[in-house]
């Protein structure tokens, strides 16, 4: 056996100066911690939003950057943090891993997963907080974002680089109708990120059920901050998913990404500038509330192709109470986005579903963004539904009306039953086109609205395999003949 000799001298020097800088490294020490986060000192050359770990393996983020000590968000591990235990920095910034194969993954805002799917260790990261595209970066929205939901596509279009508000009461379908602008989307043309935020674990596991039920799974990455989890979590999720989507952005692609919802974000927010002792502005958020969302929904919009293309469509939920959008959050998500879908209280009650009131609707796009096929057979949607509205009010009190308010208010009728649509069951342009131009036309005339709803859509098989080349031209698949009209009404027309 070979005799052991001690390292040269030289060598042991280098190690001992080794140990010595590792222990010299700058270590911090937690002065008070509680309620997910965590006040430390001793760290002063820590950097805002880097994150730290602390001797128990807990992780944070450092937030608030005072003279005589650092405000924590603590991210994981917040119970086992407790004062006196030291802390270290990480001389990174909070990320999230991004790429295509996180579409189908459920991950927390910090990438860790939450199926049952393997870790996300190899895969490239993106820190959450990146600063939006200039302004001499974008290009104007021109292209149409499908949504498969006719009251949308027809009376609110969305463009995609658009950031479209959805907003209402409790309950009322805000989170069906976003699971349903999801599940249109095909792959390979519109990537989506489902961020979820202060929900039950149960509402998590039910939304990624109902995704893979409609086949849409495949195509959406689910990012999830519940209710159980730290405060800074939640506050993060919605900067994970604008990053995420970003990703598929700057692959020259299109993405869309849903915040559920910004409200608990807010509250979520609040509650840590409580906590971080800063002073509280209106209903107890604090100043820069505003500038905060402005800032995340800022990072959605549509690139010049000069500057690499893609796009970011950005749907952010905020809920009201008492169908009140004048409370705060909610005035203030209205004033930054480009558009709102208001789902009504009243609507929801009657089974008119989707619940979008058209009228406290709107998309400021506008007509831009729609198929001139579309942009045709709509451009009195809203007009004829405000009108029918008025009218139906006015004679639920049994004032007579002449024959022309009534023929308004059977149009108005069938046009309700058409707008009725139940959950993931998209329509196509050329469907939705058949059925507003049925109605602009009047070949619905003298039907029952239930029976000309009927009408319709057994029409629209029949006219799938009748006139395939007039349908296929109206979901711009070939170009459009200049009989399609005519085609159409023979195929409604003919025996029921």
């Amino acid at each position: 056996m070979a005799e052991e000799r001690p390292l040269p001298e030289r060598f042991a020097r280098a190690g001992a100066t080794l140990e010595l800088g590792r222990a010299l490294r700058p270590r911090g020490v937690v002065r008070r911690v509680g309620d997910g986060v965590a006040e430390i000192s001793g760290l002063e050359d820590v950097g805002s939003e880097e994150l730290v770990a602390f001797d128990s393996g807990a992780l944070g983020m450092a937030y608030d950057l005072r003279p005589g000590g650092t405000g924590i968000l603590l991210l994981s591990g917040a119970a086992r943090v407790s004062a006196g235990e030291g802390v270290r920095r990480l001389h990174r910034p909070a990320s999230v891993p991004v790429g295509a194969s996180l579409l189908g993954r459920v991950v927390d805002p910090l990438g860790a997963p939450l199926d049952d799917g393997p870790p996300l260790d190899g895969e490239e990261r993106r820190a959450h907080f990146q600063p939006a595209p200039e302004l001499m970066a974008r290009r104007s929205i021109d292209q149409s974002l499908l949504t498969g939901v006719m009251v949308i596509d027809a009376a609110i279009p969305i463009g995609r680089g658009q950031r479209e508000l959805i907003v209402g009461d409790r309950n009322v379908g805000k989170t069906s109708l976003a699971l349903d602008l999801v599940a249109h989307q095909r792959p390979g043309d519109v990537a989506c990120v489902y961020v979820i935020i202060g929900q039950p674990m149960s509402r998590v596991l039910s939304l990624r059920a109902t995704l893979a039920k409609a086949g849409a799974l495949a195509n959406t990455a689910i990012i999830a901050a519940d209710a159980a989890r730290e405060p800074g979590m939640q506050y993060l999720a919605p900067y994970a998913g604008a990053s995420v989507a970003e990703w598929f952005r700057d692959q020259g692609r299109d993405a869309l990404v849903v915040y559920d919802d910004l409200t608990k974000h807010a509250d979520a927010y609040r509650e840590l500038a409580l906590l971080l002792n800063r002073p509280p502005g209106r209903e107890a958020y604090p100043g820069d509330i505003f500038y905060v969302h402005a800032e995340l929904l800022e990072r959605a919009a549509a690139r010049a192709t000069r500057a690499g293309g893609g796009s970011v469509t950005a749907f952010p939920i905020v809920e009201t109470t008492d169908s009140d959008i004048s409370a705060y959050i909610p005035t203030n998500l209205i004033s930054i986005t480009d558009g709102q879908i208001y789902l009504d209280t009243g609507r929801f009650e009657r089974n008119l579903r989707p619940a979008v009131d058209i009228g406290r609707s709107v998309s400021r796009i506008g007509s831009v963004a729609q198929r001139p096929a579309m942009r045709q057979a709509a451009r009195n949607l809203r007009i004829l539904m405000s009108r029918f509205e008025s009218l139906e009010a006015l004679t639920r009190v049994g004032l007579d009306v002449e024959e022309s308010t009534r023929r308004t208010l059977r149009r108005g009728q069938v046009m309700r039953e058409l707008l009725r649509q139940g959950r993931l069951s998209p329509r196509t342009v050329s469907a939705q086109v058949f059925a507003l131009t049925g109605v602009a036309e009047g070949w619905l005339e003298g039907l029952e609205p239930a029976r000309a709803a009927a009408r319709m859509w057994s029409a629209v098989e029949r006219a799938r395999r009748v006139a395939p080349e007039a349908m296929r031209g109206l979901d711009g698949e070939v170009p459009l003949a200049e009989d399609w009209k005519e085609r159409l009404r023979a195929c409604l027309e003919g025996p029921a």
